[in-house]
């Protein structure tokens, strides 16, 4: 429905029948993939019973509403919630009635609210908790241990304890359980508790109103705090990463009189943090290098809406990478996150926002955070404080508050400060992950909380440890190097980020300007830095949103794609992260299947200390890798081979002795889909005796267990068709499908739907066991046109799923084979060559392709001509150098889908020079002083600080040049920006400055603006030019105007030809002209308008100095006299006789003249 639907009309809706059922959790923009950010108002409904008059107290609490959700129980307003990602609670009891009770949620989305997917709706589990009048509430208690100096742990336990005021005398009674065996403190003292209460909201919608809504009668709120010792007899083990210990906390409220008020459970584990600015992290006392990742909250095909399997299946695929820990990406998640992280040993940086006062997007959190922040802080906190898993706390992403001005170190100091009053003790450490850090701003708030988490300043860390020797330093962002899984462009020396296809290299050559360099050096960098307490890379899975360098739906950045499967990326950092000795392994990529003679790439990894490759059976050699600290930067082995059909090998050593060993094949055209189910991952990974919480037994048994299968491609031999886009449709019995994924960030066909096609090779299939039995549900009003409505559905134990797939009709393009029927080498004799193209499959829909001649970064270059005949095309060398004959496909879409290519080569015509003219891409630049990286669309970014020059060179601008360029700038605000244009390179002989800029536009992320300059003189014949900023700019490159040298202002020296009696050049000028001397300017084309007169600059020292001006087309001789006086200032007028066409011009001085010539210019 529209923003701002109220109840009455959401309720009419319902009454019309628009309400629709849906599931709990719920995201309703996930079904419509090329809308998955519209503006809309939601409404859900739903409708329980109640017997109000037991006594009890009643709270509805919400895990998490994205966004902006007011709660409606009987027609009465009793609670909103601004905030997309924190739990609240609410009491309801005053407002229930006997019998049926009607709860009404409405939630408003409002697009730009952030810079990923969020969804909308209620995506995460919604509970009824009720209680004595005397009660526990949510997220009140606080529960830390310390190791004891006997050996054994201290475990302080702190209950806060609501209720009327004179009923407030209840006694938590504390058990601590290993699975059914309880252990017994050897001692039990109390103490005053630490943790606050509540946080201070202020007056604005403050806690104090609404709880005199929710909470009739006076209220007491008071805290209990009981220490427990156990003593080393205990055996009390603890929560470690590779043994992830957990205990059943029980606690009990219970009156003077002995009745038991209230049970609360909870798991703990007891484990040992610290942190040292030389050495890193340490749990239990042994040091741990975080080997981490990033992550958002979506769910690849299943949007936000939470399932805890799905969650469960991405923390494992990471695991098995060598992943120890998970940031947060940029909010609290599900609470069943970190139960599911507390059972499989995964440490977490939860993280609480993305945005303070100042925002990113226009409809983001900043509109509340001064009213807010208080109530989330302490939703956060208070949730998430007893999770062993939680080694820190992130109040901040990428804050620009921090490095803007002072306000920035209050609020870190604010938010610092709460964290603190709520998690006294430090069950976790407070941090930020900043991209500001080079700037004292930003190192004047890290100075607050000294855990300094860096977002892409690597370079900064050796500095800033000696500067600040009380921090600990780790990379908060780290790699942010972008892939497609299963594309690779090449060459690998080139750094592709962009290209026609929409995808991005998974070679590990689509580097970011702000990102790491390669692979290697963002392992081995932070892996020889000891005091660098680790990393979490950007990111783990990728996410939908930031599609980086394009416009698409899902980003690039991951390791992993949305689908759940692994990029190549994933088992470089699995070589670099895992034990040789429990897990060795060894991978090989690209696949094999090429052009015939295409020069290729090959990449091996291993987290063995030596590889070797063979190709068709011949090997090519063993190299050694650098995993040892300092050992070097040679984490991958590369060969560069000519490709042809037939296998590739790779084997790892360590010791001498082989450990493992990695075939890929040549393959064909699909011959059949092999399905494959996933490992079922067993819920509880702390095994079946552990006790598990009851509201994660309840979310997993509300819903049917999710099953994952991997449909890919198999050719005639059985071998995968690894490059296979096959439209296939899928049908399930015995279970419900969920959704469709290929990690595809261009394909927008519906995530719901039943048919999608392959990519590279592989698509996934989400099915939920046992949809039949559902359970009582609410409703909800879609925000456009028909609504959902919520569901719960009953499990069971999954058996007698079967998934078919069968091929759809419409046949993909899978490949175009290139064949170089000429040769790959043009000479002075062999300046044309031909080439074919051929289509796989042969019976593939769209057989048309389109030829292109470009260099190694993809850019079509100018030292070849192409005339293309269908599939057929005929090369004509222009200039010497080397180039890609690439072909591409579209296959039925809008767009290149395939590109296929094979390198030239151009030898002994001369050089080509580049047109000035027609669009230039700034990833030709020919030089640099300082950094650049890969800007967005082939073009170049320069560095975030300090000064960069990016000059371009080999450029012809012909006789008369030109003086404006227009140049396509993407910068990061709107701030000032300023720029120099140079001719040549500064500081070097001949250069001059040609335009010193601002560039200042509002900033549209991700987006070129073209700015036009006009320089100080034109530049001519072949000319260099440079670009000099001192602030981080992406140039997506340049082009000229050409002027038409008829209507340019000419200076008389550049003349085509000056000859007489007596003359001299004098710069631009052409002074002390006398007897019969003339000065030819050929080609004046009068063809776009015709000639009407001209201006002269000049002076004569005469009353009046004649001037005869010739015109001459070739066949005609046209003369007209004008008099130059002496008396008439510098630049005199004159009319001419109307003329069209192409006319050379002379000017001739006769006997007796004298006068200096500076310019002209016609009109």
């Amino acid at each position: 429905m529209p923003v701002g639907t109220g109840l009455e009309e959401a309720r009419r809706a319902e009454e019309a029948g628009e309400f629709l059922p849906v599931a709990i959790p719920h995201d309703w923009l996930i079904g419509n993939s090329r809308e998955l950010y519209r503006d809309g108002t939601g409404w859900y409904r739903k409708t329980f019973s109640v017997g109000k008059k037991d006594g009890k107290r009643r709270f509805l609490v919400f895990d998490g509403i994205y966004m902006d959700s007011a709660v409606y129980l009987n027609g009465s307003k009793i609670g909103e919630w601004k905030y997309g990602y924190t739990r609240f609670s609410l009491e309801v009891t005053g407002n229930l009635r006997d019998g049926e009770n009607e709860l009404m949620v409405s939630v408003t989305f409002r697009n730009p609210n952030s810079r990923w997917y969020s969804g909308a709706g209620i995506n995460r589990n919604v509970w009824l908790m009720e209680t004595q009048e005397v009660c526990i509430p949510d997220g009140g208690i606080y529960a830390h241990a310390d190791k004891a100096e006997d050996g054994g742990w201290e475990l302080r336990v702190e209950t806060r304890v609501l209720g009327p005021s004179e009923e407030t005398g209840a006694e938590p009674e504390i058990r601590l359980y290993d699975g059914e065996r309880e252990l017994l403190p050897a001692q039990v003292t109390e103490e005053k508790p630490l943790a606050a209460l509540h946080l201070s909201i202020g007056d604005k919608n403050s806690k104090e109103e609404m709880e005199k809504v929710q909470n009739p009668g006076e209220q007491e709120e008071t805290a209990l705090c009981r220490i427990l010792h156990f003593g080393p007899d205990a055996e009390i083990s603890a929560w470690d990463i590779d043994d992830p210990k957990l205990y059943r906390l029980e606690v009990c409220l219970n009156r003077k009189t002995g009745e038991t008020l209230q049970t609360e459970n909870l798991r703990i584990g007891f484990r040992e943090t610290s942190f040292d600015p030389d050495q890193g992290f340490f749990l239990n006392g042994r040091h741990v290098k975080i080997c981490g990742a990033c992550q958002h909250p979506d769910q690849g095909a299943l949007g936000t809406g939470f399932h805890p399997d799905a969650l469960r299946r991405q923390f494992a695929i990471q695991k098995e990478m060598g992943v120890n820990a998970i940031r947060f990406s940029h909010n609290p998640f599900a609470a069943e996150a970190l139960d599911i992280a507390d059972e499989m040993g995964l440490m977490v940086m939860d993280e609480a926002f993305d945005m303070w006062e100042r925002s990113k997007t226009q409809f983001d959190y900043a509109r509340f955070f001064d009213d807010w922040q208080a109530r989330d802080v302490e939703s956060f906190v208070c949730r998430d404080r007893n999770h062993p898993c939680v080694i820190l706390w992130s109040i901040g992403n990428e804050i620009y508050d921090q490095h803007a001005d002072a306000r920035g170190y209050e609020v870190s100091k604010l938010l610092m400060e709460e964290v603190r009053a709520l998690d006294p003790c430090e069950n976790a450490r407070v941090t930020t992950g900043s991209n500001y850090m080079p700037w004292e701003n930003a190192q004047h708030c890290a100075d607050l909380y000294k855990i300094a988490g860096y977002n892409y300043s690597e370079k900064y860390y050796e500095e800033h440890h000696r500067k600040h020797p009380d921090w600990v330093i780790y990379g908060s962002e780290t790699s942010s190097i972008c892939a497609s899984r299963g594309i690779y462009h090449f060459p690998l020396k080139a750094g592709i980020l962009a290209d026609e296809d929409e995808q991005c290299s998974a070679l590990g050559n689509s580097v970011t300007s702000w990102g790491a360099k390669s692979m290697e050096d963002c392992a081995s960098i932070d892996r020889d830095l000891e005091f660098s307490m680790g990393q979490f890379l950007w990111t783990g899975f990728d996410y939908i949103g930031e599609p980086t360098p394009y416009h698409t739906k899902n980003s690039y950045l991951g390791v992993i794609d949305t689908a759940g499967f692994p990029k190549d990326a994933y088992y470089v950092w699995q070589s670099a992260w895992t034990d040789v000795k429990k897990n060795p392994m060894v991978h090989i990529f690209p696949y094999w299947d090429f052009n015939p003679g295409q020069e290729i790439d090959l990449r091996v990894c291993s987290n063995a200390e030596e590889v070797e490759l063979w190709v068709n059976g011949t090997s090519l050699g063993r190299q050694k890798l650098d995993h040892a600290p300092h050992s070097g930067r040679h984490l991958i082995a590369d060969w560069h081979v000519t490709y042809a059909p037939g296998e590739i090998t790779a084997a790892a050593y360590e010791n001498g002795q082989e450990v493992a060993r990695k075939t890929r094949h040549s393959f064909g055209d699909t011959s059949a889909f092999a399905v494959r189910e996933e490992t079922q991952r067993e819920r509880n990974a702390g095994g079946k005796g552990v006790w598990r919480p009851r509201e994660l037994e309840l979310v997993e048994n509300a819903h049917g267990a999710l099953h994952f299968y991997e449909i890919s491609a198999v050719d005639a031999d059985g071998y995968p068709v690894e490059n296979a886009s096959d439209r296939v449709r899928v049908s399930v019995k015995g279970g419900r499908l969920l959704g469709l994924d290929n990690g595809d960030s261009t394909d927008y066909d519906s995530y719901q739907a039943s048919e999608r096609n392959l990519f590279s090779g592989k698509l996934l299939a989400i099915v939920e066991e046992d949809p039949a039995q559902a359970a009582d549900v609410p409703s909800m009003e879609n925000p456009e046109g028909p609504g959902y409505s919520l569901n719960k559905e009953a499990g069971h134990d999954g058996n007698g799923i079967e998934l078919t797939v069968t091929r759809a009709d419409r046949v993909p393009v899978r490949k175009v084979i290139l064949h170089a029927e000429d040769g790959q080498i043009f000479t002075p004799e062999h300046r044309a060559l031909k080439a074919r193209a051929e289509i796989a499959p042969k019976d593939a829909e769209d057989p048309e392709v389109v030829f292109s001649a470009v260099d190694d970064n993809g850019v079509v270059t100018n030292i070849v001509k192409l005339e293309q005949k269908g599939a057929e095309v005929v090369m004509t060398a222009l200039g010497d150098g080397a180039f890609h004959l690439r072909a591409t496909s579209k296959s039925g879409t809008d767009h290149v889908r395939i590109i296929s290519q094979v390198e030239y080569r151009v030898e002994g015509l001369g050089p080509a020079y580049l047109d000035p003219y027609g669009f230039i891409s700034a990833s030709l630049y020919t030089g640099v002083i300082g950094e650049v990286g890969n800007g967005n669309e082939k073009g170049v970014a320069t560095a975030r600080d300090g000064e960069t020059t990016v000059t371009w060179s080999g450029m012809d601008f012909g006789p008369v040049g030109s003086d404006e360029i227009t140049i396509p700038i993407f910068a990061l605000d709107g701030s000032e920006y300023p720029i120099e244009i140079w001719e040549g390179v500064p500081g070097e002989e001949g250069a001059s400055l040609l335009a010193r800029e601002i560039y200042c536009k509002p900033c549209i992320w991700n987006v070129y603006q073209p700015e036009t300059y006009h320089l100080a003189h034109r530049l001519k014949g072949l000319a260099s030019f440079s670009i000099r900023v001192h602030q981080k700019i992406h140039i997506k490159g340049f082009s000229f105007k050409k002027l038409e040298k008829a209507w340019t202002k000419l200076f008389a020296a550049e003349s085509d030809g000056v000859y007489g009696d007596s003359f001299r050049v004098d710069g631009t000028a052409v002074r002390e002209i006398g007897n019969n001397v003339s000065l030819l300017f050929r080609d004046m084309d009068f063809a776009a308008h015709p000639l009407h007169g001209i201006r002269i600059c000049g002076s004569t020292p005469l009353p009046g100095n004649t001037i005869h001006v010739r015109f001459y087309d070739g066949t005609t001789e046209e003369k007209e006299i004008i008099e130059f006086g002496r008396d008439g200032g510098a630049v005199q007028e004159f009319p001419l006789k109307e003329r069209t066409g192409k006319w050379d011009l002379t000017f001739v001085f006769l006997p007796g003249s004298h006068f200096d010539f500076e310019w002209f210019e016609l009109f």
